[in-house]
């Protein structure tokens, strides 16, 4: 990989962005890489959360102005649709998608931790959606931070485009956690590790749920999750889980993609 690098430790895969000579930012060629690269961890389903983290100087700082300003629109738009197909793949994948980021997640990178199932920021982070200072609103970055966030507070950074602290980022839910830059890597593998001491198949299922159900209605989301949670009691990881309860000892997962009619 060119703009990446990828290990994984245990049951944790960590992506990091290398593309510092451009500030990590998302060109066409590194999303068309990330997007392979997490179809890849999501087929082989070896982990089970991936942290995606930057450098020591930035976090990500969005989409280059300069491919931008150089591409054609038709060009343009294939940039924003493989950024789509990003945002899709970290949705669909079955591993919780966590964000860990040390300093500055700009724009686009703000929406891929706005994206992202969980962010973990250091006291040295902050994040901004300044595209409108540039003329170019930030329209995509948008449309998860306001699913993170309040309306007001992102209306504030989209119009604005001023940088919030991690502790503003914290307050209005766009990160999880916020801890010293010196605990940041320990502070996000505890968080991945429990979510790594669940089965895939389930943390698969709830992830589905999860965002099926977030914007529906209330009963609309309470019969569906209904029907979801019956067929989830038959599948044999609960019944495990269940049997491992009564028992009184740790549930031993299955280790291959299992499904429940």
């Amino acid at each position: 990989m060119e703009y990446l690098q990828y290990r994984q430790t245990g049951e944790i895969g960590y992506i990091t962005i290398d593309n510092m000579q451009e500030f990590n930012t998302l060109t066409l060629d590194l999303l068309e890489e990330l997007d392979e690269l997490l179809k890849r961890i999501a087929a082989a389903r070896e982990v089970k959360t991936v942290v995606i983290e930057g450098s020591d100087k930035v976090f990500c700082a969005g989409h280059s102005l300069r491919e931008i300003e150089e591409k054609t629109e038709n060009e343009v738009l294939k940039l924003f649709q493989t950024c789509y197909r990003v945002m899709r793949t970290m949705r669909e994948m079955p591993q919780l998608v966590i964000s860990k980021v040390k300093k500055a997640a700009v724009a686009a990178g703000c929406q891929l931790v706005a994206a992202s199932d969980m962010a973990v920021a250091s006291e040295e982070a902050k994040f901004a959606t300044p595209g409108i200072n540039s003329g170019l609103f930030c329209s995509t970055p948008a449309v998860f931070l306001s699913r993170n966030i309040g309306r007001k507070k992102a209306v504030e950074m989209l119009f604005t485009g001023n940088f919030i602290t991690a502790q503003e980022a914290l307050q209005h839910g766009l990160v999880n956690k916020v801890v010293p830059a010196e605990l940041l890597d320990e502070e996000t593998e505890k968080l991945a590790k429990e979510v790594t001491k669940q089965s895939l198949n389930i943390i698969e299922l709830g992830k589905r749920q999860f965002y099926q159900q977030i914007h529906m209605e209330d009963f609309q989301a309470l019969n569906y999750a209904t029907e979801v949670i019956a067929l989830n009691s038959k599948h044999p990881d609960a019944q495990e889980g269940i049997r491992a309860f009564f028992e009184k000892r740790k549930p031993v997962w299955n280790a291959t993609k299992t499904t429940v009619n």
